[in-house]
């Protein structure tokens, strides 16, 4: 044991930086494989294809001249048996890496941010309650047990018909994760805030609750004054415009400060359309 252990610290003394990068990207992209194919028929296949590794190279140690013969001349054309087998995963992969993530993710945002604006606008003049949450560094999956899973692009028209007053989620709060609505029918806690004015109903208190103990955003349509608030980190803004809520949301997500100018130039358009 003492042997290999030494031999081991010897490998990585010899290590350079140049080698510590190889190996971190031979990891990333064994990673990255592993994600694509993890639960499917191709993660089955490339175990398969693991275990005829291992085999070959026991039968290579071990000199089992036969068997290594075969698993040879199968080893041979692996490369080619593993773009026949995996052709629609390397597709799907090669289009995974052409897609632009950041204009895409900035994109998203700035969609969810202005589809939720407009909603909010509508629900206001209606003076339909209304609690939307976005998620941002800190997860809010805990809080979906009971709640309807929607899993959707955020639209106006969804965001509305989810709060009318006839559908059985509208008593709930919607969360907003990565730019598209992950559930309806959310109950999230209530703050313990004993300076919290009297006169703030549930969704005004859920809306802070749920701001004080994570980094979420919180958005809060009052159905008796039709006042849009807005809630972060334990503090409610009330009564704000939805020109204000757009620049806020904009501002809490970095989207005006962080995107290229074109895509901001974007983003101007759209919200005058």
């Amino acid at each position: 044991m003492d042997l290999y252990l030494k031999k081991f610290l010897e490998i990585f003394k010899a290590l350079t930086l140049k080698d510590l990068f190889d190996i971190a990207i031979v990891t990333f992209i064994i990673y990255r494989i592993f994600l694509l194919i993890q639960g499917g028929r191709a993660f089955q296949m490339a175990a398969g294809l693991t275990i005829i590794v291992l085999m070959y190279l026991i039968s290579d140690v071990f000199q089992l001249l036969t068997l290594n013969w075969i698993l040879n001349t199968f080893m041979s054309s692996i490369f080619i048996l593993i773009i026949i087998v995996f052709q629609d995963d390397i597709r799907k992969a090669l289009a995974q890496i052409g897609k632009p993530t950041f204009l895409k993710i900035q994109t998203e945002f700035s969609y969810g941010i202005e589809e939720v604006v407009k909603a909010v606008t509508t629900l206001a003049e209606k003076r339909i309650g209304a609690l939307i949450v976005f998620e941002r560094e800190i997860s809010l999956k805990d809080f979906l047990e009971g709640a309807t899973v929607i899993d959707s692009k955020v639209t106006k028209e969804l965001l509305i018909s989810i709060f009318n007053p006839k559908s059985p989620l509208h008593d709930g709060a919607v969360i907003i994760s990565k730019g598209k609505i992950l559930a309806a029918g959310v109950i999230l806690p209530l703050s313990t805030n004993p300076d919290i004015v009297k006169d703030l109903g549930t969704r005004h208190r859920a809306a802070i609750g749920i701001t004080e103990i994570t980094d979420a955003v919180a958005i809060v349509v009052s159905e008796e004054t039709g006042y849009i608030s807005l809630a972060v980190s334990g503090k409610i803004t009330r009564d704000i415009t939805p020109a204000t809520l757009r620049k806020m949301l904009s501002q809490l997500f970095g989207f005006e400060s962080k995107a290229p100018w074109w895509l901001r130039i974007g983003y101007e358009i759209q919200k005058g359309t």
